[in-house]
C-alpha cells in the first residue's frame, strides 16, 4: 500500500487500481474511507485511479492535531499527494463531500487541475447549500410503492429532527434506497459498508463554517483553467440538477450532466453510462 508523508507529519495512504493515465480521487462521505468508490464503474480499463484515503479515514494516520480534519486544512493533503507523484497537471475526481475539497482546492491551485469532475458534489465552499425543500423533493420523485414510501416517511422525520439515537439510525437506514438508482443487492451492501468506513469524529469537523469564505472562493474559481464536469444524478437531491447546474457556472469552463435514473452513487446504478461519460470528458473535455 502506498504512502506518503503530509505536511503535517501525518502518513496518508493511497490505493492504486487500474492502468493508464492518473485520475487522483477523492472520497465523500464526509470522511469516509476511499474503499466504497470501488472502480467507479468500470473507469479502472482505462485510468490508473488514485484513490486518497483522507487523515483518519482507511489506511491512513489519525492527525496528531485533529481540528486538522476541517476540510480547508486538507487542501495541503491533496497538494502534497501531487508533489508526491511528481505530476505537474493532473485530472482530478471528487465525490459528494469531497466536492468541497476539490472547489477548495481548484481555488488555491487554479493552474494543476487539467480536467475536474464533481461527482453529485455538495457545494458549502461557494455557498450553495442543500436545503431540506430540495432533498424532500428529490425523495417524493420516488412517491408511488415500496420501499420508497417508508423511505419518504422516515426521511421526512429524520430532516425534521423527530427522531434521535438509536430511532435515528434506524430511520436513516428505512431512507436508504433514496440515495440509490437501484436498491438493489449491490446497493444494500454499499449502505451497510458505510458504518465501517466512516470516522464520525472527523466528519462532525469537516465542514466547520470558519472552514469556509464563499464570496473568496467564487472569484477565485473563475481563474481555473482547466475544464469542470459536474455530474448529478436524476434522481439525486444531493445536489438536485438544477443546483449543480448553478455550480458549474461558477467555472470559466464548467458544464453539468444529469444522468438519468441516477442517485447520489451514478457509478452503481449505470456504471457503463457513467464511466463513458467520466472518460469521455477527461480524453476531449466534452
Amino acid at each position: 500500500m502506498p504512502a506518503f508523508t503530509t505536511y503535517d507529519g501525518t502518513e496518508l495512504a493511497y490505493h492504486v487500481r487500474g492502468e493508464g493515465e492518473p485520475l487522483l480521487c477523492l472520497p465523500g462521505g464526509a470522511m469516509r474511507a476511499s474503499e466504497y468508490l470501488g472502480d467507479l464503474g468500470g473507469l479502472t480499463a482505462g485510468r490508473r485511479l488514485i484513490l486518497l484515503d483522507l487523515r483518519g479515514t482507511g489506511d491512513s494516520a489519525i492527525p496528531a492535531d485533529e481540528s486538522t480534519y476541517r476540510v480547508d486544512h486538507q487542501v495541503a493533503d491533496v497538494e502534497a499527494l501531487r508533489l508526491h507523484l511528481g505530476l505537474e497537471r493532473f485530472d482530478l475526481l471528487a465525490h459528494s463531500a469531497a466536492g468541497n475539497l476539490a472547489q477548495l482546492y481548484a481555488a488555491a491551485h487554479p493552474a494543476r487541475p487539467r480536467r475536474i469532475v464533481l461527482v453529485t458534489p455538495t457545494s458549502w465552499a461557494v455557498d450553495l447549500p442543500v436545503t431540506d425543500e430540495q432533498r424532500m423533493a428529490a425523495a417524493r420523485l420516488r412517491a408511488g410503492g415500496a420501499p420508497y414510501d417508508t423511505a419518504i416517511t422516515a426521511y421526512a422525520r429524520i430532516l425534521a429532527g423527530e427522531v434521535g439515537g438509536d430511532g435515528a439510525d434506524a430511520d436513516w437506514d428505512l431512507a436508504a434506497p433514496l440515495f440509490y438508482g437501484r436498491w438493489d443487492d449491490a446497493a444494500r451492501a454499499h449502505w451497510a459498508a458505510n458504518a465501517d468506513q466512516q470516522n464520525e469524529r472527523a466528519a462532525d469537523a469537516y465542514a466547520h463554517p470558519d472552514a469556509f469564505d464563499p464570496p473568496a472562493t467564487r472569484a477565485a474559481l473563475r481563474r481555473v483553467a482547466g475544464e469542470v464536469l459536474v455530474l448529478a444524478g436524476g434522481l439525486d437531491g444531493h445536489p438536485a440538477p438544477a443546483l449543480a447546474a448553478r455550480l458549474a457556472a461558477l467555472f470559466p469552463h464548467g458544464a453539468v450532466d444529469v444522468q438519468p435514473g441516477a442517485g447520489h452513487f451514478p457509478w452503481l446504478d449505470d456504471p457503463a453510462r457513467f464511466a463513458e461519460r467520466v472518460e469521455r470528458f477527461l480524453a476531449t473535455g466534452g
